[in-house]
């Protein structure tokens, strides 16, 4: 035998070992750079360029500190390329939301916080965007020009919103997630976070924004995808998500809280024959409910599957009297509310918000769900639930005549006529109707016969013709209520006003930021601090025609006094 061949075989076996440590380390620079990646997948697969687009639609939001006809600081600046970026500051071209900081959650109107809802579960506010062409995801960047840090969860979703049949199946995935983190700077970002890789391409990307930590509102100007027409070829990169903020994830497939899990730890699956208890038969029946009541809704199903004993605690209608499904939204469909009926049966306070959209939920699932655990609710949140429809709403009538909370909040898609249903819920005391369509005849029916009412929102509400009239009849049929949020209601006057401060006294809120038809010479806010000195929280954002006068009859009247907002007047006043 010839001993060039030897010398082939370990020319060869050390060109295989050099390939294998050039695999290793691109491995890990893989993980240390995803944009290198990127780069590296362009030039190894030119016919799979990367495809770099801009948002092109805006097609769904919680909320926004914009008017609904015009475009300054709304959601829908978020489409197309930027307006501001990389300039610094506070512009209307960019996309604000309607809150920020803790001190929403300590006005008098603040909503108590739900039970078992998951810790890592923190969005507060959310908007969806969809692209032009479906891609694998890549990376995407958000263009932050004012106080950024807000975006902590960005998802994708496999529906192509495009397309002229209904997709089979619907899935969401998140592509990068964190905690809401302090940034310690106002200035314009270009914000890359790592992003994980998907099975499926997408042209529908969701933001979710916690702004409890920012020191004024973030302001977002746009939004770019990059990915790939083909699924690329590294597709098993790592994700550098912190897989801490996961673990209790319940869109993780690997935890098995995938749509079809999801409803599986739902279901009342049968139990084995096993051991017996052990100390749990000791325990006294009330001391493990109290236990198990520190669960979150998924453990509580897993825990159901264990032994006889735990299933019996777990299916206990006790255990699901404050039942918040928000944090499930991606997975939430009818067979999910099908499979908790049994166990909701005395639900008191129940979530939906964000819940059922893209036919998840339908009109029916929701009505058999209400006909059964409708009867002992007094709270009911339906933030952005765009399955409902008329026939929802008098369902909700009929199905839970207790109802002391109601909350439709950025519920844009109900028809008008829907709103008279709610008529019939005399017993209410809040109720939320911020950016829907509820016109005047149905908002006067509410008023005349939920004469219980002590918060009320109607901000952003335009089909509303005349406010001067809606405060009038709250003033003369509303005298418990506490709160008012009338934010950027268009036509209010110092008469409405002087209805409102003689009809209300025991208001401790009030909203009239971007009104534009008060006018501080007419005497109508130096009347509110005279006749309203039980006043916490006032708002008179952009109205420039405050004055010294008004300022001086507030802090001589309302000594209660912790929120006033006056931004946009051209002095600043500080109160202590």
């Amino acid at each position: 035998m010839s001993p060039v061949f030897p010398m082939l075989t370990v020319l060869t076996m050390f060109y295989y070992m050099c390939l294998r440590r050039r695999a290793r380390t691109a491995t890990r620079g893989e993980m240390m750079n995803s944009h290198r990646t990127i780069e590296s997948n362009s030039r190894t697969s030119p016919l799979n360029a990367e495809v770099v687009q801009y948002a092109k639609e805006v097609v769904d939001f919680s909320s926004h500190y914009g008017s609904e006809n015009s475009m300054s600081y709304t959601m829908w600046n978020l489409a197309g390329v930027p307006n501001v970026f990389p300039s610094s500051g506070d512009f209307t071209q960019t996309a604000v939301f309607r809150t920020y900081g803790t001190w929403w959650d300590q006005c008098p109107s603040a909503f108590l916080p739900f039970k078992r809802t998951p810790h890592n579960f923190q969005s507060q506010d959310y908007v969806e965007l969809t692209f032009e062409q479906q891609v694998y995801p890549t990376a995407v960047h958000v263009l932050e020009t004012y106080h950024p840090g807000a975006v902590i969860r960005i998802l994708a979703c496999s529906a192509n919103p495009y397309s002229p049949s209904p997709p089979a199946e619907v899935r969401w995935e998140i592509l990068w997630s964190e905690r809401p983190t302090k940034v310690n700077a106002s200035q314009a970002r270009q914000f890359k976070p790592c992003i994980k890789q998907i099975n499926f391409p997408t042209n529908l990307i969701r933001l979710e924004i916690n702004s409890s930590l920012l020191d004024y509102y973030t302001e977002l100007d746009a939004v770019v995808l990059h990915g790939m027409k083909e699924k690329p070829v590294l597709s098993l990169k790592t994700s550098l998500i912190d897989m801490n903020d996961l673990e209790d994830d319940d869109y993780e497939e690997e935890d098995g809280c995938g749509m079809d899990n999801l409803n599986k730890k739902f279901s009342s699956t049968a139990l084995k024959e096993g051991p017996n208890n052990g100390y749990f038969d000791k325990l006294p029946y009330e001391l493990i409910q109290l236990i198990l009541n520190h669960l979150t809704l998924p453990d509580l199903c897993r825990l159901a599957q264990t032994c006889k004993l735990l299933h019996q605690h777990c299916c206990d209608p006790l255990q699901y009297i404050h039942l918040n499904l928000q944090p499930y939204w991606a997975k939430l469909n009818d067979t999910s509310l099908e499979f908790l009926q049994a166990r909701c049966t005395l639900v008191q306070w129940l979530n939906l918000s964000w819940t059922g959209n893209r036919g998840f939920i339908s009109v029916a699932g929701f009505s058999r769900f209400l006909k059964v655990c409708g009867s002992e609710l007094v709270r009911l949140e339906l933030s952005c639930s765009h399955f409902l429809n008329e026939t929802c709403l008098e369902v909700i009538s009929e199905m839970c005549p207790d109802l002391q909370d109601l909350n439709l909040s950025s519920c844009d898609k109900l028809p008008p006529q829907a709103f008279n249903h709610i008529a019939k819920l005399c017993s209410l005391k809040r109720l939320v109707l911020y950016r829907t369509k509820v016109e005047q005849t149905a908002l006067l029916s509410i008023l005349n016969f939920c004469s219980e009412l002590q918060h009320l929102s109607l901000g952003s509400c335009i089909m509303i013709e005349d406010y001067d009239v809606i405060a009038s009849m709250i003033g003369a049929k509303c005298k418990k209520l506490r709160t008012l949020d009338l934010w950027r209601c268009k036509n209010i006057t110092e008469n409405g006003i002087a209805e409102l401060a003689s009809g209300c006294p025991l208001l401790e809120e009030l909203d009239l930021g971007w009104c534009p038809t008060l006018q501080s010479s007419t005497g109508c806010f130096a009347r509110l601090a005279r006749q309203l000195p039980n006043l916490q929280k006032l708002f008179l954002t952009a109205n420039r025609s405050v004055c010294d006068t008004d300022i001086e009859e507030l802090a001589c009247n309302c000594i209660r006094l912790r929120q006033l907002d006056i931004l946009g007047k051209d002095a600043i006043y500080k109160f202590f």
